[in-house]
C-alpha cells in the first residue's frame, strides 16, 4: 500500500491585479514514486487558486511503482502570477512528496529547436513546413546543423540559419564542441536528429541530453545500419519507424512514437525505403509535437505520452 504523503502547505493569495492571461495555459508535469494524494493535491491547488482545468491526465505504472501526471489550466484569473511566484508555490505544494520530479511550463513560451541533418531532406523539410503551418506547437527552429553542405540552399531559402560542421573520427570531439557552442549561442532547448547520420557521444548527450532521434525501424528490431535491408532479408510483413530520445546506447533510448506499414514479398529494398521515409516523417513530427506540447514524461528507459 502506498504511503500517505504529508499535507501540502497552503498557498498564499496574490490579490494585486495582474495583466490578462486569457488563452494562456500553465502546465505542471510530475514524476514520482506512487503515493497517495498527488492527484487531489494538484487539482485542489488549481481549484483553490481560481483556476480552470483544461486538461488532466495521470498514469500509475504499478509494476515500477511510479506515478506520472500532467495537469493544464487557464491562467486567466488565476490567483498566483506566473514565473517565480508560481514555481515557488508548486515547489511548496509538492515538497511533502517523496522523490518527486516536477516542472512548470507555459503554452505561450516557444521551445527553441536545432535540427541536425546530413544529406537526406525528407524529415527536415517536413518539420520546416509543419512549423511554417503552425502544426508543431509553440516552437522556433533557431538553427540547422549539418555535417554536409548539401541542404544549405534549401534551408537558407526558408530563412533559417544553416551551419556546416564536418565530422570525422579524428575531428569528432572538436566538431561536437562547436555544435554545442552553436546550440548554446542560440539558446537551443531541443535538438532533433532529422536523419543526422552520426552517433552523438556520451559527452555530448551529458551536456545536452534533450535530443530526439528518428530511426528507420520498428525498434527494438533491426537496430543499427541498413534496417530496411535487414527487414527485406528477413522477409518481414511489416516495417516501421521509431522516434526516441537519444542516449549513449545506440538506438536504445526511451521510445516516444512508432508507426508501421504493411509490405509484401513483392516489395524491393527500394520500395521499403520509399515507404519507410513516409513513416519517418510522420513519426518524427508526432514525437516533436508531443515534446513541444509538454506531453512526454520519462522514467527509467520508458516514456508516458499523454
Amino acid at each position: 500500500m502506498a504511503a500517505t504523503a504529508p499535507s501540502a502547505p497552503l498557498v498564499p493569495r496574490y490579490p494585486t491585479p495582474k495583466p490578462s492571461e486569457k488563452g494562456i495555459h500553465a502546465i505542471i508535469l510530475v514524476v514520482c514514486p506512487d503515493q497517495r494524494g498527488v492527484v487531489a493535491c494538484l487539482s485542489n491547488f488549481v481549484y483553490q487558486n481560481e483556476g480552470n482545468i483544461i486538461d488532466a491526465d495521470y498514469h500509475t505504472d504499478y509494476s515500477a511503482g511510479m506515478f506520472l501526471g500532467r495537469i493544464e489550466w487557464d491562467l486567466d484569473g488565476f490567483a498566483i502570477p506566473r514565473g517565480e511566484p508560481l514555481t515557488k508555490a508548486v515547489g511548496e505544494l509538492l515538497s511533502g512528496y517523496r522523490d518527486v520530479r516536477w516542472e512548470v511550463r507555459y503554452t505561450d513560451v516557444k521551445t527553441k529547436i536545432a535540427i541536425f541533418c546530413s544529406k537526406q531532406d525528407h524529415c527536415i523539410m517536413d518539420l520546416i513546413f509543419r512549423h511554417r503551418n503552425n502544426e508543431l506547437g509553440a516552437c522556433t527552429i533557431s538553427l540547422v546543423v549539418s555535417n554536409h553542405e548539401d541542404l544549405r540552399q534549401l534551408v537558407e531559402s526558408m530563412g533559417i540559419r544553416y551551419e556546416c560542421v564536418p565530422v570525422t573520427a579524428r575531428t569528432k570531439e572538436e566538431a561536437e564542441k562547436k555544435q554545442l557552442d552553436l546550440c548554446k549561442g542560440e539558446g537551443v532547448e531541443l535538438i532533433v536528429m532529422a536523419k543526422y547520420m552520426q552517433i552523438l557521444s556520451d559527452s555530448f548527450l551529458k551536456t545536452h541530453p534533450n535530443v530526439i532521434n528518428i530511426h528507420h525501424s520498428f525498434l527494438p528490431a533491426f537496430m543499427g545500419a541498413k534496417p530496411y535491408h535487414q527487414a527485406h532479408q528477413r522477409g518481414v510483413k511489416l516495417i516501421g519507424a521509431t522516434s526516441h530520445f537519444a542516449t549513449a546506447d545506440l538506438d536504445a533510448g526511451p521510445i516516444i512514437e512508432q508507426e508501421v506499414v504493411r509490405i509484401s514479398h513483392r516489395d524491393t529494398v527500394e520500395e521499403l525505403v520509399r515507404k519507410g521515409k513516409d513513416l519517418e516523417k510522420i513519426v518524427l513530427a508526432r514525437a516533436v509535437r508531443a515534446h513541444i506540447n509538454h506531453r512526454v514524461l520519462t522514467y527509467g528507459n520508458k516514456t508516458v505520452v499523454f
